[in-house]
C-alpha cells in the first residue's frame, strides 16, 4: 500500500508538464495531488464518432458539432446585461452563441477559429442559439484519444485537452503500479458484488472504450464510496451500542405523568409515538443516539422536554445546546414555562454572561443545583463540569460539527444523546448522513396550524407586495423582510440588509417602527430587537437569514424575501416557518428578477408546497446532493462520484455489505486502513471520535 500511497499523495507537480503556474491553476478545481486528479471525475461524456451538423441539431437536447466562427459581438439589454453573440457557420447553416456579463469572452474566440461546441439548443422561431456552451478549439482536440471523451469541471483557464492529457498520465502511472495493494476492498466483497477491480475502474472513468464498460466502471466507484462510508457509519453504531452500558432510566413516574398531563395541548400522534421511541431507549443499558426529525413548528421541543423531565426524575441532569443565542434563549423559556412549574431547576449559559453570573452558574451545574441547562458553544467550553448528566439534546443538528456533539457527550458518562433537526431528510440523505443514528419523524403538525398562502412576484409588483404589508401592520399585524446573503461574508451581509433597511423605513415603512438585525451586530444589540419585535413594538423586522431558525412571533403574519433566487428550498422553508405560529393567515412572497430556468422551477415548488418533507426530495433533486449534503451535516466525507439519487440502490447494497463487514473482525481490519487512508483526517475525526 505504501507505494500506491506515496503516488495517490504525490503533489501534482510530480506529473510532467506541470509546473507551479498549471498547480496554481489546478488548486482552483481543488487539485493538489495526483490522488485528487484521478477522483477529479468527467462531469459527462460526449460521443465524437459522429457530430451532427447545425441544420440537425434538436431542440431541448444537449448536442455537440464542429463550426467555424463568423461574427463576435456584444451588446446591452434593457436592464443593462452586458450580451456577448458569437455566430458559427458549418457547411448546412449557422448558429448563436450567448454568454452574460462574460465580456472577456468575446477576446478569446476570433473570427476564423474552428470550435467544438457542446450545449443545449434552442430553437426559436428558424434560429438556433446555445446559450454558455461548453467550448473546445478544433485544434486542441485529439482524433486519437477515442471516441468517447470526458468532459470535466474545469475553469476557464485550464482547457479540458490539458486536463485530459494530466489525467491520462496519472492513469497510466497508476496502471503501472502491478501490486495488489492498488485494490482497496476485499477480495470477497469484489466477487460477491461483480464489481471491475480498481485499476481497470479508474481507467476506465476517465477513458471509457464503450458505454458498456463505463457504465460497469462507474458503478465499482459508486460502490466503493457508499460502502466504505457505510462500514464507518456501521462501525459508529456498533461502537455505541457495545463499548459500554449507558444509563438506564426507570419507567415514567408522577413528575414526567404530571407534565404530560398538565400540558396546554395534545400531542400529535407523531410526537407520541417519537415520545415512546425515545422513553424506550432511555429505559434500554444501551446509551440513545437517536435523531427526530421535524418539519417546521411540528413541536420537537416539547418532546424534548419530556425527555429532559424523564432523565431528572431519575436524579440525573440534561442539557441541550442550540446553534445561536436567539435560539437559546428561546428554547430556554419555552422548556422553562413547561419545567420550571413542576420544580425542575433550569438555567441558560451563553457567551454574553458576566463572569459572575457564568461563574455562579457553573457552580451550581457542577454541585447539581440546576437540573436543566440549555446554552450555545458556551457548553462545550473546558471548564463547564455536570455532577451526573444523563441526556444531550443538540437542536439544529446541521449547524454544529459532528465533533462539538462529541465534546458535549463527553461532559456525561456515557449520557443519552437526542439530536433535533427542523431540516426534513430525504430517506437516502438519512442513510448517509445520519447512518449512526435511530431516527424518528414527526411529520403531523399540531392542529390548527394552517398552510401559508406563498407566491413569487418579480421586481414590478414589489410596490403591491409592501402596500399589502402596510395593510397587514394596519390591521395589527407585523412583518419579516429577509435580505439575501451576498456573499460569504458578515460585512458585505450587514451592508446589504442595512441598505434595505434605510430604503423601506424611509418609504413603504415610514410611520412604523422598523427594526434591523444582522450577523453583525453584538448580542446584546440582537436581543432588544427581538425583544422589542417579539413585544409588538417593532413592526416590521429587516433582517438577513439569522431569523431563520427558532424565532416565534405568532404575531407576524408576513414573511417577504429579497432575492429568493440566492436560496435554497429548504432554506426558504424555514424561514417562511417564522410565519403562520398564531390564529392569523399568514403569507410568505418570494422577490426575484432571474430568468434561470432551475431558479424559476425551484421558487413555483415553493408556492405549491408546504410539506418540508417533500421539499427536501424536491430540493435534493434540483441542487443535487452534494450542495444538499453540505449543508446538512458538517464534518462528513464529500462524496466525488456517488449520487444518492440516481444510485440509491447501490447505496442499499453497499449498505448491507458494510453492516456484515463491520459484523466481522476480520472482514473490518481488512477495509479499516483503506478507510482511513481514502477519506483522511477529516474522516479519522468523524469516526474515531
Amino acid at each position: 500500500m505504501i507505494i500506491i500511497q506515496k503516488l495517490w499523495s504525490a503533489k501534482i507537480q510530480f506529473l510532467k508538464g506541470v509546473g507551479p503556474a498549471n498547480a496554481a491553476k489546478l488548486a482552483k478545481l481543488g487539485v493538489f495531488t495526483v490522488g485528487q486528479l484521478l477522483e477529479h471525475y468527467p462531469r459527462r461524456y460526449e460521443d465524437r464518432s459522429n457530430h451532427k451538423l447545425i441544420a440537425e441539431l434538436t431542440d431541448g437536447l444537449y448536442e455537440t458539432f464542429r463550426a467555424v466562427v463568423i461574427n463576435v459581438g456584444e451588446l446591452k439589454s434593457h436592464r443593462g446585461l452586458k450580451i456577448v453573440k458569437i455566430t458559427v457557420r458549418d457547411q448546412s447553416g449557422m448558429a448563436q452563441l450567448t454568454w452574460f456579463n462574460q465580456s472577456y469572452i468575446k477576446n478569446k474566440y476570433k473570427t476564423g477559429m474552428e470550435l467544438i461546441i457542446s450545449g443545449k439548443v434552442q430553437r426559436r422561431m428558424h434560429a438556433i442559439e446555445i446559450n454558455k456552451p461548453d467550448i473546445e478549439l478544433a485544434a486542441d482536440f485529439n482524433a486519437d484519444s477515442g471516441q468517447i471523451i470526458p468532459v470535466y469541471p474545469a475553469t476557464d483557464d485550464i482547457p479540458q485537452w490539458q486536463l485530459r492529457a494530466l489525467t491520462r498520465q496519472a492513469v497510466e502511472l497508476f496502471q503501472t503500479s502491478a501490486a495488489p495493494e492498488v485494490e482497496s476492498l476485499p477480495p470477497d466483497i469484489i466477487s460477491g458484488h461483480n464489481l471491475m477491480n480498481r485499476q481497470q475502474a479508474l481507467a476506465t472513468i476517465h477513458f471509457p472504450k464503450n458505454m458498456e464498460t463505463l457504465a460497469k466502471a462507474r458503478r465499482r466507484l459508486v460502490f466503493e464510496e457508499l460502502y466504505l462510508l457505510q462500514c464507518g457509519l456501521a462501525y459508529l453504531k456498533q461502537k455505541n451500542k457495545f463499548k459500554s452500558r449507558g444509563i438506564k432510566h426507570a419507567p415514567d413516574g408522577q413528575l414526567v405523568t404530571k407534565i404530560e398531563d398538565t400540558l396546554p395541548f395534545s400531542l400529535t400522534g407523531d410526537q407520541n409515538q417519537t415520545l415512546r421511541e425515545i422513553k424506550a431507549d432511555m429505559e434500554d443499558t444501551t446509551p440513545m443516539q437517536r435523531l427526530v426529525q421535524g418539519d417546521v413548528g411540528s413541536g420537537k421541543t416539547v418532546v424534548a422536554a419530556i425527555a429532559l423531565a424523564k432523565t431528572v426524575e431519575n436524579g440525573y441532569q440534561g442539557a441541550m445546546m442550540a446553534p445561536t443565542e436567539i435560539l437559546a434563549e428561546q428554547h430556554y423559556h419555552t422548556l422553562a414555562k413547561l419545567l420550571a412549574p413542576h420544580g425542575i431547576r433550569l438555567a441558560i449559559l451563553t457567551g454574553k454572561l458576566t463572569r459572575k453570573a457564568r461563574d455562579q452558574i457553573l457552580r451550581h451545574i457542577k454541585e447539581g443545583g440546576i437540573d436543566v441547562v440549555v446554552g450555545t458553544h458556551a457548553l462545550i467550553q473546558d471548564d463547564v463540569e455536570f455532577k451526573h448528566l444523563g441526556l444531550v439534546v443538540t437542536d439544529e443538528q446541521h449547524r454544529f460539527g459532528v465533533r462539538q456533539r462529541a465534546l458535549l457527550e463527553a461532559k456525561g458518562e456515557q449520557p443519552d444523546v437526542l439530536v433535533m433537526t427542523a431540516t426534513p431528510i430525504p430517506r437516502t440523505m438519512a442513510l448517509t448522513v445520519y447512518g449512526d443514528l435511530d431516527i424518528s419523524i414527526i411529520r403531523e403538525l399540531p392542529p390548527g396550524r394552517q398552510p401559508i398562502a406563498t407566491y413569487s412576484r418579480g421586481s414590478e409588483r414589489r410596490s403591491k407586495v409592501y402596500a399589502f404589508a402596510v395593510d397587514q401592520i394596519k390591521s395589527g399585524r407585523q412583518v419579516y423582510i429577509v435580505c439575501p446573503l451576498v456573499e460569504e461574508s458578515e460585512k458585505v451581509e450587514a451592508q446589504s440588509a442595512v441598505k434595505i433597511y434605510e430604503e423601506l423605513s424611509s418609504t413603504f415603512f415610514k410611520n412604523y417602527h422598523c427594526g434591523l438585525l444582522h450577523g453583525k451586530m453584538k448580542s446584546p444589540e440582537k436581543d432588544a430587537v427581538m425583544a422589542a419585535f417579539s413585544g409588538g413594538e417593532i413592526k416590521a423586522l429587516i433582517a438577513t437569514t439569522v431569523i431563520e431558525v427558532g424565532v416565534n412571533v405568532p404575531n407576524a403574519t408576513v414573511m417577504i424575501i429579497e432575492g429568493a433566487d440566492r436560496f435554497g428550498l429548504a432554506q426558504l422553508h424555514q424561514l417562511r416557518g417564522r410565519v403562520g405560529r398564531g390564529e392569523h393567515k399568514s403569507y410568505c412572497v418570494l422577490l426575484s428578477d432571474s430568468t434561470n430556468e432551475e431558479t424559476i422551477e425551484r421558487l413555483r415548488v415553493m408556492t405549491e408546497i408546504n410539506d418540508g418533507f417533500i421539499l427536501a426530495e424536491k430540493d435534493l433533486i434540483l441542487r443535487g446532493p452534494g450542495q444538499f449534503f453540505g449543508t446538512v451535516q458538517h464534518g462528513m466525507p464529500d462524496l466525488k462520484i456517488a449520487d444518492i439519487i440516481r444510485d440509491t440502490d447501490v447505496l442499499l447494497e453497499a449498505r448491507r455489505a458494510a453492516q456484515q463487514t463491520v459484523c466481522t473482525p476480520e472482514y473490518l481490519n481488512r477495509v479499516w486502513q483503506t478507510l482511513l487512508n481514502w477519506f483522511g483526517e477529516k474522516f479519522t475525526m468523524v469516526f474515531c471520535r
